[in-house]
């Protein structure tokens, strides 16, 4: 059975928890697209209660990870029922450590605060490549996983995402988050720490091994 609750409008209203790099970068695609944009912070000319009031298709939560669960608590009234994108990292240390790690997941957290529909995605690229116009790779656009529970909320999440020029991955429900959160903690650590070429870890998909 199809949901009911589908998008049925082209364009969106997006609001924005913050305004970092991460909310500059992914609201500049999504306002390119021809969404509405409208991005808050404690400090800005707007606010984040206005933000999150702004966003009656979608709500981008691009705080540090340590700010997140007390700011959706805090807007748990406007948030409610609301799509909430969740692209924080709990990664932090010189070492690059989950600060989750052996708990619920930071999105899994964000989720328990307010009675928003959370999805989990747009969390394992640095910032210039939500610059790129679009993020496509040797011909190969970025995939993008996403995780949760709300079919709706999904939805929402993979049309924006496919409006950034990157393909949209199906990687289960809100359960699954942590998993992606500590792949973003491996690979920060690869690139940053090390150096590496952290994409080479993955063979191409004709040598992955037996699917089904």
């Amino acid at each position: 059975m199809v949901p009911e609750r589908l998008p049925t409008v082209l364009l969106m209203r997006i609001g924005i928890l913050g305004n970092g790099e991460m909310a500059d970068a992914l609201g500049t695609g999504w306002a390119r697209a021809g969404h509405e944009v409208v991005a808050g912070s404690r400090s800005g000319d707007v606010g984040l209660r206005e933000a999150a009031r702004s966003g009656t298709d979608a709500v981008l939560l691009a705080l540090p990870y340590e700010a997140a669960v007390g700011v959706v608590t805090e807007l748990e009234d406007v948030l409610r029922g609301r799509v909430l994108i969740d692209c924080t990292n709990p990664v932090g240390g010189p070492d690059f450590t989950l600060r989750t790690a052996g708990g619920p997941s930071a999105a899994e957290r964000i989720a328990a605060a307010p009675t928003a529909h959370v999805v989990k995605a747009f969390n394992l690229c640095h910032v210039d490549v939500w610059r790129l116009t679009p993020p496509v790779f040797d011909g190969r656009p970025l995939a993008v996983p996403l995780c949760g529970d709300d079919y709706f909320a999904l939805c929402v999440v993979r049309r924006l995402a496919r409006d950034l020029g990157c393909e949209p991955l199906n990687a289960g429900g809100l359960d699954r988050a942590g998993l992606v959160e500590a792949t973003a903690a491996l690979l920060i650590g690869l690139w940053v720490g090390e150096g590496a070429d952290a994409q080479a870890i993955a063979p191409p998909m004709a040598f992955a091994g037996p699917r089904g």
